[in-house]
């Protein structure tokens, strides 16, 4: 197995909905700023892969307009998932296995102030005996909510504490949509939404970007003192049927944390991709977190969520605390899909 590591990372400030912008504007400062980062030029970059949603942009193979972000010269090596940009980074990985690439950039967008987001998502669902109802994606987080409430999983005391913490967090991220000071017993005094949520137990609807640098072996070592070496990874998905799945745990994450090997040493930070607030109680029991492990330093998806980016951003900002020496060994997170559907676990260390 070849060594890699994350190297750079940039991203947008996430904002509600960016107007005056297209996918490529708003991608194009980030992509300048993460080569930049990594002390490199555009002709070191040997493979090029992206993570979108067409039914975000409105329209068939939206990617390919991206790539006049990238810039046709010279030329590339190019692909793309249909996926959070973690599974981006998923697949340059497995191409830097393979021995001929020794760098790759990978980046991820999503605007989704455009459309109705709850009634977009629906269309990730079964086709035949969920999708026709109709379930939007924070019904479907209300249910999983309620069971794990029901089980004993998590109290809304917890939900409020996660919420609290991620604003609280947020303060120290310029590029955070959701801030401040608040006391989770505030938080409690606010009407549901879709109970059992609140809204602040939901993600903010989000616009933004990101995007990483990968490089390999002595590569990596050459243009960063201090490479964010991805130790483990995996991704594990579950049953498109929700009724068939046990809802307040997320055995693909348990399943992905053992394959990447989070257990072998002590975490010291943890970047998780909980768009809701139960969600990160329900990751952190299945990756085996203590209260030692600082959890979403950034302020995680409750500060911002931009749909296809969310996830690659957590391990850009796992990896920046690596890079800068605030953490030597790091697990970051992603998910996609209802209820924790799918689920990719990344362990990150510093030499």
């Amino acid at each position: 197995m070849r060594d890699v590591a994350i190297i750079s990372f940039a991203q947008t400030q996430h904002r509600r909905a960016v107007r005056e912008l297209n996918e490529v504007e708003m991608l194009m400062p980030v992509l300048v700023d993460v080569v930049a980062k990594a002390g490199i030029t555009k002709d070191r970059i040997d493979f090029v892969c992206s993570g979108s949603a067409d039914y975000l942009a409105g329209m068939a193979f939206s990617f390919v307009m991206t790539l006049d972000g990238v810039g046709p010269w010279p030329p590339i090596s190019e692909s793309h998932v249909d996926m959070d940009g973690a599974w981006a980074l998923y697949e340059a990985w497995v191409k830097m296995q393979m021995g001929d690439v020794d760098v790759a950039l990978v980046y991820s967008y999503g605007k989704s102030s455009p459309g109705n987001l709850r009634r977009v998502l629906t269309r990730q669902l079964d086709p035949y005996y969920l999708a026709p109802m109709w379930p939007d994606p924070v019904s479907l987080a209300a249910l999983q909510a309620r069971a794990a409430l029901d089980a004993g999983v998590v109290t809304e005391t917890e939900m409020a504490e996660v919420v609290a913490a991620s604003r609280r967090a947020a303060l120290s991220n310029p590029s955070a949509q959701l801030r401040g000071e608040v006391e989770a017993s505030s938080l409690l005094s606010e009407e549901y939404f879709v109970a059992p949520l609140r809204r602040h137990d939901c993600p903010p609807i989000s616009d933004g970007a990101a995007a990483v640098i990968l490089a390999a072996d002595d590569v990596a070592r050459q243009l960063c003192e201090r490479p964010a070496w991805i130790r483990g990874i995996d991704h594990r998905i579950e049953p498109h049927s929700l009724g068939v799945r046990d809802l307040t745990r997320s055995v693909s994450t348990e399943q992905a944390a053992t394959h990447a090997g989070v257990d072998k040493d002590k975490i010291d930070l943890a970047e998780l991709h909980a768009p809701f607030s139960h969600q990160e109680v329900i990751l952190r029991r299945a990756l085996g977190l203590g209260d030692e492990v600082a959890v979403n330093p950034s302020g995680g998806a409750l500060a911002a969520n931009p749909i296809m980016a969310a996830g690659l951003i957590r391990l850009g900002e796992a990896a920046t605390r690596i890079t800068c020496g605030a953490a030597d060994r790091a697990v970051a997170h992603a998910t996609s899909g209802p209820c924790l559907q799918q689920n990719l676990v990344c362990v990150l260390e510093g030499e």
